[in-house]
C-alpha cells in the first residue's frame, strides 16, 4: 500500500518534506498540495510532485478523498485548526512544530485526540531522531547512572531583525524543552531566565544572549544557553551529569585538517545540514505508522507540554530572574 499524503503549506519545509517523500522515503507519495500562494503550491508540484492536486485550502485538502495523511508544514497560527480539522477527518497528522501556538490550542488538539479514541498526531520534533541524541540516550540510560545536571548551548550564527526576546523560548529553546524532556523521561517544575551583557551583533527588541535554567520533577538542574548572534557557526551542545559518569552529545562529523599552519575542522552554519538525516528517519517513522491509521513519535501531548514549558519561560524572562512554577497535569493513558 502507498500511503497519499496532502501537504499543507509549501515554503521551504513543506517543500522540503515533499522532495522526501517522493524522492528518500519509501511507502507513500504526495497527491495534494495546498498553501495560501496557489503559485507557491503549483511550483512545488511541478518541480516535485506533478500528479498531486492543489487545493485552494488547506481544508479542502484534508476533506478530500484521496488523501490519506496530512503533513501540516503552514505558519504556527495556522495548526491547530489544520489538525483539529485532520483529527476529526480520522487521518494521521503531522504537524511542525508548535503545534498550537498557545498551551490552550494545543490542550484543544490532545483532548479531540482523546475523543478520537486513538493517536493520529506526531509533533516535528526531529532531534529524537537524530542519531546523536539517539546515542546520548542510550548513554544516559545504561552507562552513566541517574542525571543530576544537565549543561547545554543553541547557538546561532545570525537571526534577522523580526526576531526578538520571546523568540529565543518558542522559535530556538522550544527543541530543548522537548528533546531533554524525552533524554530524561521527566517533566519540568520551574523556570528561571538570566541575562548577561547583551552582545553587541543584537538589537533593541532582542536581548541576546540568555540563560533558561529548568528544574525537573526528578531535580535535576538544566543550564541551557541560547545565543542567536554567536558569528562562528550553528552550534548545539549537550552534555549531561549522571551520578556514574558524564555523557556528550556527538559532535556532526567532519574532516579534520591540517592547514596553513592550523589544524581545523568545519563547523555547521545552517540548522537544515545538522539535523537534515533526523527529517528523513522522522517522516518515514511517521509514513510507517500513518500506513496502519495511528501516529507515533512525538506526540500531542509532548506539543501541549512544550507549549506549557515556553509560557513559562517567557514569563521568567519578564521576571527579573525569578523562578516561575511549572504545573503539571496528569498525563492522559491514551499517551502513557
Amino acid at each position: 500500500m502507498i500511503l497519499k499524503i496532502g501537504v499543507i503549506g509549501t515554503g521551504m519545509i513543506g517543500r522540503d518534506h515533499t522532495r522526501r517523500i517522493q524522492q528518500v522515503l519509501a511507502g507513500a507519495k504526495v497527491v495534494a498540495l495546498a498553501d495560501y500562494s496557489v503559485d507557491a503550491a503549483k511550483a512545488v508540484q511541478a518541480d516535485l510532485a506533478p500528479d498531486a492536486t492543489v487545493y485552494e485550502t488547506g481544508q479542502e485538502l484534508i476533506a478530500a478523498n484521496t488523501v490519506d495523511a496530512v503533513l501540516v508544514c503552514s505558519t504556527g497560527a495556522t495548526h491547530e485548526d489544520y489538525v483539529l480539522a485532520a483529527i476529526e477527518a480520522g487521518k494521521p497528522v503531522f504537524c511542525e512544530k508548535p503545534l498550537a501556538t498557545t498551551a490552550e490550542g494545543a490542550k484543544r488538539i490532545v483532548d479531540a485526540e482523546i475523543a478520537a479514541g486513538k493517536r493520529l498526531v506526531q509533533v516535528g520534533f526531529m532531534r529524537r531522531y537524530d542519531t546523536g541524541y539517539v546515542a546520548l540516550k542510550d548513554a544516559v540510560e545504561n552507562h552513566t547512572g541517574a542525571p543530576i545536571m544537565v549543561h547545554a548551548a543553541h547557538r546561532n550564527p545570525t537571526v534577522p531583525e523580526q526576531y526578538v526576546t520571546p523568540m529565543a523560548i518558542h522559535d530556538t529553546f522550544v527543541h530543548e524543552i522537548d528533546v531533554f524532556r524525552w533524554l530524561l523521561d521527566d517533566d519540568y517544575v520551574s523556570a528561571r531566565v538570566t541575562f548577561p551583557r547583551t552582545c553587541a551583533a543584537s538589537h533593541a527588541k532582542l536581548r541576546d544572549p540568555q540563560i533558561v535554567t529548568l528544574t525537573t520533577a526528578k531535580g535535576v538542574v538544566i543550564n541551557t544557553e541560547i545565543y542567536v548572534n554567536c558569528k562562528y557557526g550553528y552550534d548545539i551542545q549537550c552534555q549531561i551529569v549522571g551520578e556514574d559518569g558524564v555523557a556528550y552529545l556527538p559532535e556532526p562529523q567532519a574532516i579534520t585538517m591540517r592547514l596553513n599552519a592550523k589544524r581545523q575542522n568545519e563547523i555547521l552554519t545552517d540548522w537544515k545540514d545538522r539535523f537534515v538525516a533526523s527529517y528523513d528517519v522522522e517522516l518515514q517513522d511517521f509514513i510507517n505508522a500513518a500506513a496502519e491509521g495511528t501516529a507515533s513519535g512525538p506526540s500531542s501531548w509532548d506539543g501541549y507540554m512544550a507549549a506549557v514549558t515556553c509560557d513559562a519561560c517567557v514569563a521568567a524572562q519578564e521576571s527579573d530572574g525569578s523562578a516561575v512554577t511549572i504545573t503539571n497535569p496528569e498525563r492522559p493513558a491514551l499517551y502513557s
